[in-house]
C-alpha cells in the first residue's frame, strides 16, 4: 500500500530549481513519484512505504544545501531577503545563466559552474542617500543637519562598493600576491635552460626545489584555493565545469612536484635530472593558477561593463525632489514622495517620478530612455517620466507613480530580468559543454598512455606535461559566456535606445520574423484626435476668427474631439469669447451663445437643428476629408455655415518610414483595425501597405496570428490597446507601445518606450546584431577548443617538434574568455 505526503520546500526560485528539487527526491530509495509545486513551494512525495523526513532532508543537502524541505504544518515562512551591504540589490545570479533565471542571497560562486555571482542593481539603493557625523559614526541620519551630540555639521556616508567591485578588489589583491610569488617561481624554473646556471653556484637543484615549492603554498593555498574547491564540489556534485579540468590539471602538477621533493627514490631515472633531483612542476601549477585568476580578474572587471547601461539608468535617478507643502519649497528625499504631491522641477534638474504637468511649460530631454536626442515640449495635462531631464523653464507636476512603479524603475526591472533569461540558442552551448568536460579528461588520459607508451624519452614527463596541458587548454568557459554576454550588453543597448526586452527568448526571435502584424490607433497613428485642418465658407469671417468661434463654445465640453480643438486653439493663442447657454446635443455637436451670436457646431444633423442650410460646394468641401476617414465637424453662425475643422487621428512622423524599412528587410506588414474601411483603406494607401483588414475585433486578431503561424510564419503582432492583448500574447514576438495601456505592456515581449514603429526597426536591427553576435562567439569558442586540444596533445610534435607548454596553455584558456566578453562588448557601439 503506498502513501503520500506533502511537504514544504525551501529556496526555489524558477522551473529550474523545481525540476531539480523534483529529481533529487526521487532519487531517494522507496519514492515512487514527487510532484513539486513552484508556486506553492510543495512537494507531493507517493512512496511505497513511510521514509523519514530526516532521509529527504540528508538528500538535499547532499545535493549541495541550496534547497531544504520541511512538515507543511511545522513550516515557518522563511525570513525575508535582507540586504547585503553594498550598492546592489543583494540579490545575485549567475553570468553563465546555469540554472536559468535563479537568483541568490548572497554573494559566491555558482554551484552548477563555479563562476563568480553577479549581482544585481536598482534603484531604492541606488539613490538613497544618507549623513553621519564625522565625530560619531553611530548617529545616521537621511538627511543633512547637525550632529545632535556634538553639533558638527554631518557629512554624507560614503557608500559600500558593489558586490562587483568587492569581487575585483578581492581578485585584483590574490593576483598581486600569486603574482609576487608565482614570479621567482618561473625565473628558478627557467635558469635551469641556462649552461651554466648561476643559482647552482649558490645552492644544489635540490635545495632550490624545495624554495619552489615554499614559494608556491601561498598560491596554491590563499591566492588560488577558490579553484580547488569549486573543482571538488564540481566532482562531488558530478555538474563538471572549466574549475573540473583547472583543479585537475594543476593540481597534478603540484602533487607530482611535492611527491618527488619528498620521495625522489620512487620515480624512475627519466623523472631526473643528471643531479638526481625530480624535475619539480611547480612553476607550471602556480603560473597556471595565476593565469587562470588573471583571466578571473579581466572578467570581473568585464562583467561590470557589460553592466554599465543599467548603471547608466541608475544615475538617472535623482536623490532629491522639491515638493510644494503649504505654498512652502521643502526639499525631501525621493523615497518620501507619496501618491499626488505637487513637486516643483527646476531648469536642468531631472525630474524625479512620474507625473503629469499641473502648472508651467517646458522642453523635456528624454533622450535618456527614448533615444531621441530632440527636446520634447511638454506643457499643462502632458505627462513626464522619472529621470528625464527639465529643459530652462520651472514647472509644478503632480506625483502619478513613484518607486518601483516609475518607468525608470520598471525599465531598470525589465533589464536586469532579461539579461538573466536564456536564449534558446544557448541550449546548443549547454549540450555541448554538457558533454565536453568528460570527453577532455578522457582525451586527456589518452594522451598521457599514447606517450607514455609510445613517445621519446623521458617519456613519463612528456606524458604528464601534454595531458596536463589538454586539461587546461580546453576549459569550456569561454563557450559558457558566449551567450549570456552578448544577451546582457545587447538588452542593455536596446534599454539605452528606447527598446526595453523581457527576455533573450525575444531577442532571437526577433531576427527570425518574417511578417509583422500593426494596430492602427496608438500604433500607426497617434491615437489620439487633433486638428488638421480649419477652414472657411464665408468671405465675410476668416479662418482665424473661425477658430475663435469653434474654441469658445467648446471651452465648455468636456468631449474628446471638442478637447482636440480648445488644445489646438490654445497652441495658436486663441482668445476665448465670451459663452452663455451652452448645450451639448447627443449624437449631432454643440451651441450656444458666443458673443451674443447664436452658434452651432457639429455634424450635419447639427445644421439641420439650427437651420443651417448645407450648399454643394460645402458637402463636396466635406466629402473631401471623410473619404479620408476624418471627421468634420461644421461651424454654423446665426444659421449660417461660415466655416468647418478636420480633426484626424494623425500618423506618427516615423511610421511610414519604418514600415519601408520592414519591407525592405523582406519582412510583410499587415494592418489590422477595428476602424471602418475608408479609414483603413486611406491610412493603407499612404504607408503603401499591401495587406490590411478593418472592423477587425480582438478575437479576430487572435485567429490572424493563429492562421499565419499555421502557415509557418514567424509572427510579431505590435500594438497598445487592451483590445491587442490576446493577439500580443499569442504572437512569436509581442510588441507593444510604450505610450499604451498596462495590459499590452504585460502581454507583449518588447515594449518600445517612445511607442513609434521606428522602435520596431531598432528592435530588429539590435536583435540581428544580437544573434550574429553570439554565433561569432560560439564559433571562436568551439574552434579554439577544436584547434587547442590536439595541438595540446602534441599533434605536431611528430611533424614540426612543436609542443604546447601548459602554462602557454593557461594564458590562451584565460584570454579566450576576454575575447568573447570583448567581442560582446563591441555592441555597445553598434548602431540600431
Amino acid at each position: 500500500m503506498t502513501m503520500k505526503h506533502t511537504y514544504h520546500i525551501h529556496g526555489m526560485t524558477c522551473n529550474g530549481c523545481r525540476k531539480h528539487v523534483e529529481e533529487t527526491l526521487s532519487s531517494v530509495k522507496g519514492v515512487l513519484t514527487v510532484t513539486v509545486d513552484l508556486e506553492k513551494a510543495e512537494a507531493t512525495i507517493e512512496m511505497e512505504q513511510h521514509v523519514p523526513l530526516e532521509v529527504f532532508q540528508e538528500a538535499l543537502k547532499n545535493d549541495g544545501g541550496r534547497y531544504s524541505i520541511h512538515n507543511s504544518a511545522e513550516h515557518h515562512h522563511p525570513k525575508p531577503i535582507q540586504k547585503t551591504s553594498g550598492k546592489g540589490t543583494g540579490i545575485f545570479y549567475c553570468p553563465m545563466h546555469c540554472e536559468g533565471e535563479k537568483t541568490y542571497e548572497k554573494p559566491g560562486d555558482c554551484p552548477v559552474c563555479g563562476m563568480d555571482l553577479i549581482e544585481e542593481q536598482n534603484l531604492s539603493t541606488a539613490n538613497s542617500e544618507q549623513w553621519t557625523c564625522p565625530m560619531h559614526p553611530e548617529i545616521v541620519q537621511e538627511q543633512s543637519g547637525a550632529c545632535p551630540i556634538c553639533g558638527m555639521d554631518l557629512i554624507p556616508m560614503q557608500p559600500d562598493l558593489s558586490a562587483e567591485e568587492k569581487t575585483y578588489k578581492k581578485l585584483s589583491k590574490k593576483f598581486w600576491i600569486a603574482t609576487a610569488f608565482t614570479l621567482p617561481i618561473f625565473i628558478i624554473a627557467m635558469s635551469e635552460m641556462l649552461m651554466h646556471n648561476p643559482l647552482y653556484g649558490l645552492m644544489e637543484q635540490k635545495y632550490w626545489n624545495w624554495v619552489q615549492f615554499a614559494l608556491s603554498i601561498p598560491v596554491v593555498f590563499y591566492a588560488t584555493w577558490m579553484f580547488f574547491e569549486r573543482a571538488y564540489k564540481s566532482i562531488k556534485t558530478w555538474k563538471l565545469n572549466m574549475f573540473t579540468l583547472i583543479g585537475i590539471g594543476a593540481g597534478v602538477a603540484w602533487l607530482f612536484s611535492v611527491v618527488g621533493l619528498l620521495f625522489p627514490n620512487i620515480f624512475p631515472a627519466q623523472f631526473k635530472s643528471e643531479a638526481g633531483a625530480v624535475h619539480v612542476y611547480f612553476e607550471a601549477a602556480t603560473v597556471i593558477l595565476t593565469l587562470v585568476l588573471l583571466g578571473q580578474l579581466l572578467e570581473a572587471r568585464a562583467h561590470s561593463k557589460t553592466t554599465s547601461a543599467v548603471k547608466e539608468l541608475l544615475k538617472l535617478a535623482p536623490n532629491k525632489a522639491i515638493k510644494i507643502v503649504d505654498g512652502e519649497e521643502v526639499e525631501v528625499s525621493i523615497d518620501k514622495i507619496v501618491l499626488n504631491d505637487i513637486l516643483k522641477v527646476k531648469p536642468g534638474e531631472k525630474i524625479p517620478v512620474d507625473g503629469v504637468i499641473t502648472e508651467g511649460e517646458t522642453s523635456i530631454d528624454e533622450a535618456m530612455i527614448t533615444g531621441e536626442p530632440i527636446p520634447v515640449s511638454k506643457t499643462i495635462g502632458d505627462k513626464v517620466s522619472s529621470g528625464t531631464i527639465n529643459g530652462n523653464q520651472s514647472f509644478l507636476m503632480k506625483a502619478e507613480k513613484i518607486g518601483s512603479d516609475t518607468l525608470l524603475s520598471q525599465i531598470i526591472k525589465m533589464v536586469n530580468d532579461a539579461s538573466r533569461s536564456r536564449a534558446p540558442i544557448q541550449n546548443l552551448a549547454d549540450k555541448v559543454s554538457g558533454y565536453f568536460v568528460p570527453v577532455v579528461v578522457l582525451i586527456s588520459a589518452i594522451t598521457f598512455i599514447v606517450w607514455a607508451v609510445w613517445g621519446p624519452e623521458p617519456a613519463y614527463v612528456y606524458a604528464m606535461v601534454n595531458a596536463i596541458a589538454v586539461l587546461i587548454i580546453a576549459c569550456p568557459c569561454a563557450l559558457g559566456l558566449a551567450t549570456p554576454m552578448s544577451v546582457m550588453v545587447g538588452v542593455g543597448k536596446g534599454a539605452q535606445n528606447g527598446v526595453l526586452i523581457k527576455s533573450a527568448e525575444a531577442l532571437e526571435k526577433m531576427n527570425k520574423v518574417t511578417t509583422l502584424i500593426i494596430d492602427k490607433t496608438g500604433t500607426i497613428t497617434e491615437g489620439r484626435p487633433s486638428v488638421e485642418k480649419v477652414g472657411a465658407f464665408n468671405n465675410h469671417m476668416s479662418e482665424s476668427e473661425v477658430l475663435q468661434y469653434i474654441v469658445s463654445l467648446n471651452t465648455n465640453s468636456e468631449h474628446p474631439l471638442a478637447e482636440a480643438t480648445v488644445k489646438f486653439g490654445r497652441e495658436n493663442k486663441v482668445e476665448v469669447l465670451k459663452s452663455t447657454g451652452f448645450s451639448a446635443v447627443t449624437g449631432k455637436g454643440v451651441e450656444a451663445l458666443v458673443n451674443e451670436k447664436k452658434v452651432a457646431l457639429g455634424n450635419p444633423k447639427m445644421m439641420e437643428q439650427a437651420n443651417a442650410a448645407m450648399t454643394s460646394e460645402i458637402e463636396e468641401e466635406a466629402k473631401k476629408y471623410q473619404q479620408q476617414g476624418k471627421t468634420v465637424s461644421f461651424l454654423a453662425v446665426e444659421k449660417v455655415i461660415v466655416g468647418y475643422v478636420v480633426i484626424s487621428d494623425k500618423i506618427k512622423k516615423n511610421s511610414a518610414k519604418a514600415i519601408k524599412e520592414l519591407q525592405e528587410k523582406g519582412i510583410d506588414v499587415i494592418m489590422l483595425t477595428g476602424d471602418n474601411h475608408d479609414t483603413a483603406q486611406a491610412i493603407a494607401s499612404e504607408l503603401h501597405l499591401t495587406s490590411f483588414k478593418a472592423g477587425v475585433l480582438p478575437e479576430d486578431k487572435l485567429k490572424e496570428v493563429e492562421r499565419l503561424q499555421k502557415n509557418s510564419e514567424v509572427v510579431a503582432m505590435a500594438g497598445d490597446g487592451i483590445n491587442d492583448a490576446p493577439a500580443l500574447a499569442k504572437s512569436d514576438v509581442g510588441i507593444a507601445m510604450g505610450t499604451g495601456t498596462d495590459v499590452a505592456i504585460e502581454s507583449a515581449m518588447i515594449t518600445l518606450v517612445k511607442g513609434d514603429l521606428q522602435g520596431i526597426v531598432k528592435a530588429q536591427h539590435l536583435s540581428h546584431a544580437v544573434m550574429r553576435n553570439i554565433k561569432q562567439n560560439l564559433f571562436f569558442a568551439l574552434f579554439y577548443n577544436i584547434l587547442g586540444i590536439p595541438i595540446a596533445a602534441g599533434l605536431l610534435f611528430p611533424f614540426f617538434g612543436i609542443l604546447l607548454s601548459p602554462m602557454i596553455a593557461a594564458l590562451a584558456m584565460s584570454f579566450s574568455s576576454v575575447s568573447v566578453i570583448v567581442n560582446a562588448l563591441r555592441l555597445r557601439s553598434v548602431k540600431i
